[in-house]
């Protein structure tokens, strides 16, 4: 029997067998032994015939021996970006890491509550910080948190590609909603680093702070800094929650913002990114429905956030009779009315209009309402149509206020955001990604809107969306199958990996 070695790298038996001189070392640990040790052990001791360079060449080159080394070392031995569509996932530690990370919860299972700046939204960021660690990338964190996992490429002066998303969740929501960007971004990097792959641009992975407007009103806070509102970093100097705890002070309550009240250090400056892309479930029913793996965002809608305030007159339920009453209750349910009508009388589909919060002053079933806020949610892929929708439902409060008797204290736009349009060479590379995997793919939009919104100022972007469960979200029953977070996960590195060769 003849060993011959074909390089530093491989050696070869009796022209036939080829296995990895890296196979041959660890089995010589002395705790690896067994009969298989045995029998490299009486191969090593076999003469063993140097090849020339010329040669070895040629063995390498011939295609059943490269699919036997292929075969035997578990890896492709061309260039490592030629083999990416073989890509192998470690789905099910996916789902154990997603698993684990919704036990980080201010509400019980299988429901996930983490608001930002809690306990549990530290503990969480945590966990994600150690996963970035162990997955070889530098991590890092700004003055709100936003939280950075980067991999240096071979170039690591050029601008990086990027890819993320959130953690925190609304209350009584689920595991799903943001956490696959985060989480199966890293699994993106390490499914990249086993094939082998070495970007030419950096890689990094955010952590986005507050992608829901849970605690202090403002949707895709971090994303938003992050692509310098000026006006945000203002108002968050100032801003508190419900129970009238500052912004500043709830971030230094989880180690940010120390000493530092300017948060104009966040702003990334246009260029930082070359690209940015973000996995995310779909939150919508379509891709499931058409039996679609791969959906590709085209576009963002874009939202547009009211706050309506009305005045009337309170008083007992049974003594003040129906003509006399100025109910500042009614008022505000005829303007939920008025929002629906609105909105289906744009003309398009891709309008929609939501009221999320009506509350009454006093609250009690026995008086009528004298005060009544009001917080509505309207988007649109047209920002035109949008902001017309958004201006006759003025129009409409001020009507209210004059049949009703009650005044309108409030009609504020909490943000008006303009829709984002994804990156034409961001498309293309990830439509040919799927391709590559053999995946069905969807051109779509997404009516919710994400931390890619901001991103999008900042750099070329796009969105990679997955099936989930009868498009459910922010909701405990919100599931992605194993399969299906696979296939982002392929597609995403794949993505990443032709964007940071360019």
């Amino acid at each position: 029997m003849t060993v011959i070695l074909i390089n530093s790298e491989w050696l070869m038996i009796d022209n036939t067998v080829i296995l990895p001189r890296r196979t041959i070392m660890a089995a010589l640990q002395p705790s690896h032994f067994n009969d298989v040790t045995v029998v490299l052990l009486l191969l090593l001791c076999t003469i063993i015939t140097p090849f020339s360079s010329i040669s070895a060449q040629q063995h390498v080159k011939d295609p059943s021996i490269t699919s036997t080394m292929e075969q035997f070392s578990g890896y492709a031995i061309h260039e490592p970006h030629s083999s990416l569509s073989s890509l192998l996932v470690d789905a099910q530690g996916l789902q154990n890491q997603i698993d684990e990370l919704s036990t980080f919860s201010d509400s019980p299972a299988p429901s996930v509550t983490r608001v930002l700046y809690t306990d549990k939204d530290v503990l969480a960021r945590r966990y994600v910080k150690n996963l970035m660690g162990l997955a070889g990338l530098s991590v890092r964190e700004d003055t709100v948190g936003n939280i950075f996992g980067r991999w240096d490429g071979n170039e690591p002066e050029l601008a990086a590609v990027a890819t993320g998303s959130h953690i925190d969740a609304i209350p009584y929501s689920g595991k799903y909603d943001g956490v696959v960007g985060v989480l199966g971004a890293i699994e993106a990097i390490n499914v990249l680093k086993r094939s082998g792959f070495k970007p030419k641009r950096p890689l990094e992975i955010i952590l986005f702070t507050s992608e829901e407007p849970t605690r202090f009103g403002i949707g895709c806070l971090g994303s938003r800094l992050l692509s310098g509102s000026e006006s945000l970093a203002n108002a968050l100097s100032k801003a508190t929650d419900s129970q009238n705890i500052s912004f500043l002070d709830a971030a230094r309550s989880a180690g940010y913002a120390k000493d530092v009240d300017d948060l104009s250090s966040v702003f990334l400056k246009k260029g930082t990114y070359s690209a940015f892309v973000e996995l995310h479930i779909e939150q919508g029913p379509i891709l499931e429905a058409e039996g679609i793996s791969i959906g590709i965002v085209t576009a963002i809608a874009a939202p547009a956030s009211l706050k309506v305030d009305f005045e009337g007159n309170g008083g007992h339920a049974g003594a003040v009779l129906m003509p006399n009453r100025n109910d500042a209750g009614l008022a505000a349910a005829e303007l939920a009315l008025a929002v629906e009508k609105h909105v289906l009388e744009s003309g398009s589909i891709d309008t929609v209009g939501t009221v999320g919060i009506l509350e009454l002053h006093p609250g009690a079933i026995n008086s009528i309402p004298s005060k009544a806020h009001i917080e509505i949610d309207t988007r649109d892929i047209d920002e035109e149509r949008r902001n017309n929708v958004v201006e006759k439902i003025h129009q409409s409060a001020i009507r209210i206020t004059e049949t009703r008797g009650v005044k309108l204290s409030e009609f504020s736009i909490i943000n008006q955001d303009p829709p984002a349009l994804s990156s034409e060479a961001v498309i293309k590379a990830m439509e040919t990604a799927t391709r590559e995997l053999n995946l069905t793919s969807k051109l779509m939009i997404s009516r919710a809107y994400h931390d890619s919104l901001f991103m999008a100022r900042v750099s070329p972007m796009g969105m990679i969306f997955i099936p989930c469960y009868k498009g459910y979200s922010h909701k405990p029953e919100e599931f992605a199958s194993i399969q299906d977070m696979s296939n982002g996960v392929k597609v995403l590195a794949l993505t990443l990996a032709k964007l940071s060769l360019e």
